[in-house]
């Protein structure tokens, strides 16, 4: 999705974010009007992709990627101060699936839309953040296995020192907080 069949979706995409970034590690206490915004950001970037699952006409799945030049300033601002030029790096903003749709391929599938977009725009990398939590976080639940593994098996490492800070609230908070990020890249997309 792009451009103008983006803006008609902006509102499931919005809801999709808050359903699955309510869940640890994120545990993101999303806002609709503070979503669409954040989207249209995709929408207005000439080299932007969305990638949609669906299951019929209901949006189950999504990933986004975008230029890092056209990216929030808490992200690329990490990326210059480590000396990597912005204008060579395809950011990845995220990847949602709704839990009884994982495991089935739609998470490679979603590396490999956006690897492919990055690689026709001449990237000469990709990259994308991870919350970072706490092995001992209380909300962290009983059995839960990060995605480094799956990361990793792309050809993605994170980058030593490399850390962005975004605000955002909880779930259960009053108010916004900083959350660090760490930065993972992938060099020729």
């Amino acid at each position: 999705m792009t451009g103008a069949s983006l803006l008609s979706a902006l509102d499931a995409l919005a809801d999709l974010r808050i359903a699955v970034f309510r869940a640890f590690p994120y545990l993101y206490e999303g806002d609709r009007a503070y979503e669409r915004d954040y989207l249209n950001a995709y929408a207005q970037s000439p080299g932007a992709i969305v990638v949609g699952a669906f299951a019929g006409d209901a949006l189950v799945g999504a990933a986004t990627a975008a230029p890092m030049r056209d990216h929030a300033d808490a992200f690329a601002a990490p990326v210059a101060a480590h000396g990597f030029d912005l204008s060579s790096l395809y950011y990845f903003g995220e990847s949602v699936l709704l839990p009884e749709w994982r495991g089935q391929g739609i998470g490679h599938a979603f590396f490999d839309r956006r690897e492919a977009k990055a690689r026709t725009l001449g990237f000469a990398a990709t990259c994308f953040c991870a919350v970072i939590r706490p092995p001992d976080h209380p909300a962290r639940p009983a059995g839960y296995a990060p995605l480094d593994p799956f990361w990793r098996g792309r050809g993605y490492a994170p980058v030593a020192g490399m850390i962005a800070s975004f605000d955002w609230r909880d779930v259960g908070e009053t108010g916004e907080s900083a959350h660090p990020m760490q930065f993972w890249m992938r060099r020729e997309p």
